[in-house]
């Protein structure tokens, strides 16, 4: 017998020689030996789902995945999640109120939606290529501050921080515990008060680099006498009353569907013209020397019997705001005040053979008021804001304020003149004034001064004020406002008149330009891994 065999038949004989219960014991053991691995495997794999969620929730896979590159750059989801629904939102806050002109469904997932049907692209598409060459922008101009070894001033470095704890005043606002949950909230998982910071970050640095570069392209007199020449409309103002006369209002006859809707037909339609036409005629053969007369004669058209129909006035219009179809004609040299037009409004169609067409919808009277070159000097002025107090606010968040609210702010600023004015009433006098009681944080803290303001730049009450003619350094003034009651120092006039603040806004925008496309040419963005980019965002879940 063989040495195994005798160990084979020594074992047979020990397992025989054991009580029953013995054998149960060591089955037992057996038995709760393999459920202590099965649950030993049970825990483990338990661990490995919570990491895994843990994971998943704490937004490590979207701050650990590079989603684009820029140039040597690496941007992860986050960030880029940051980009993105910033610009769905900056074009909601554009064109909420007509989303349904968009063709997006705010209740279904962006990325399910298309936007344009021959290239196959995606509401999330469109939205992923703005946001990256949004980004692209930000970055070419962020990298070239970098490269110049630039830092933050004590300004921007606020408005980065502002910037950031603005998230923790919004938390609070829509009930979320921190900044970090509402950020989440928003951006998406992987996003947080550190993320967001960098994004902000990459947006300050680049607009103040941006606007100190700006302040560098200065221009000599030479430079912007070349650029008016070019057109010296560009920078002048214009004067007139307009009124135009529609063709639609004459038609006569037509055919009414079921909904509603009238239709003519082209004769109708031509009818209607010829009548227009006419109405127009008859005020061009009118002796018309002003405004009033000419409103009167607009009143007395047939077609106006039962309205109260005038012209409407656009005063000192800058030629780029000019009606296209009256630019021409308002702005030649040779036209005086008193000059009187008539001019068709005519539009071209174009069919699906390249065959176009002239339509004429109407007709516009045009009186020209007069021209304004714009070479008078910007302003310098002081001021001293006074909120109204008391007001009432309602369900939209607007505060009004009475009658009575708003004359006692105004008796207030009519008390601090009257102290202003029984002192010095030196500039230095009324500056301390400003920094001790207005409330314009724009202002408060260097005396009221504002320099080189321009028109439309302050609100119609404070524009109207600082330009009305004959204005001189030491004149004081009180207007009222929306948001307050405001004290107004004439400081003086400024060194540049406001056509040349024009011409050297447009050479500088131009560089501008070409100083960004400049930067953006030497940038390279490539998208890599876009899964955890929220394509699928639903602009309304309710």
């Amino acid at each position: 017998m063989s040495a195994s065999e005798k160990k084979k038949l020594r074992h047979e004989q020990y397992v025989t020689q054991m009580t029953e219960k013995q054998q149960q014991e060591v089955k037992e053991s057996k038995k709760l030996r393999l459920y202590t691995i099965i649950f030993a495997v049970v825990i483990a794999l338990m661990i490995c789902v919570v990491i895994a969620t843990n994971i998943t929730e704490s937004g490590m896979i979207q701050r650990n995945t590079t989603a684009a590159t820029i140039n040597d750059t690496n941007i992860n989801a986050a960030e880029l999640n940051h980009y993105y629904i910033d610009t769905v939102n900056q074009f909601m806050s554009q064109f909420g109120n007509y989303i349904a002109l968009s063709g997006i469904d705010p209740t279904k997932p962006l990325d399910e939606q298309m936007q344009d049907e021959e290239s196959s692209t995606t509401w999330a598409d469109y939205f992923l290529e703005s946001a990256t060459n949004t980004m692209k922008s930000m970055y070419a101009v962020y990298n070239e501050a970098i490269a110049q070894g630039y830092t933050l001033s004590e300004d921007g470095a606020a408005e980065l921080d502002n910037a950031v704890n603005g998230m923790g005043m919004y938390a609070k606002l829509y009930g979320y515990p921190n900044a970090n949950s509402y950020i989440k909230a928003i951006y998406g998982k992987g996003c947080n008060e550190k993320t967001y910071r960098k994004y902000a970050e990459v947006q300050v640095i680049a607009s103040e680099y941006s606007r100190e570069h700006s302040q560098t392209l200065v221009y000599d007199d030479a430079a912007l006498r070349d650029a008016e020449t070019e057109n010296p409309n560009t920078y002048s103002s214009f004067s007139y009353n307009s009124y135009f006369l529609s063709a639609s209002r004459f038609y006569e006859g037509g055919t009414t569907s079921e909904d509603g809707t009238t239709t003519y037909s082209e004769e109708e339609q031509a009818a209607g013209l010829a009548a227009c036409k006419a109405a127009a005629d008859e005020l061009m053969a009118k002796q018309i020397t002003s405004v009033e007369e000419l409103d009167t004669a607009i009143a007395a058209l047939s077609i106006n019997a039962e309205t109260d129909a005038a012209s409407t006035p656009f005063t000192n219009t800058l030629y780029s705001s000019v009606n296209e179809s009256l630019r021409d004609w308002v702005s030649d040299a040779n036209r005086n005040p008193g000059d009187m037009t008539m001019i068709a409004n005519e539009t071209e169609t174009t069919d699906s053979e390249g065959n176009t067409t002239k339509n004429i919808s109407g007709y516009y009277i045009v009186y020209f008021v007069g021209s304004n070159d714009n070479k008078f000097p910007l302003a310098n002025v002081r001021h001293i804001l006074l909120p109204y107090e008391g007001g009432t606010t309602g369900e939209n968040g607007q505060t009004t304020y009475t009658d009575e609210e708003k004359a006692a702010t105004k008796t207030k600023a009519e008390e601090l003149l009257a102290q202003f004015n029984a002192g010095d009433a030196t500039e230095d006098a009324f500056a301390a004034l400003a920094e001790e009681h207005s409330t314009d944080a724009g202002s408060n803290t260097n005396g009221g001064l504002y320099e080189n303001v321009y028109p439309g730049q302050m609100v119609p009450t404070f524009n109207d004020w600082c330009f009305a003619e004959g204005r001189k350094a030491g004149d004081t003034g009180i207007v009222e406002s929306d948001y307050g009651v405001h004290i107004i120092y004439y400081a003086g006039n400024a060194d540049v008149t406001y056509r040349d603040f024009m011409i050297t806004n447009n050479l500088r925008d131009a560089d501008m330009m070409k100083w960004q496309t400049e930067l953006s040419d030497n940038v390279t963005v490539t998208l890599k891994n876009t899964s955890n980019v929220k394509t699928d965002l639903v602009l309304n879940k309710n």
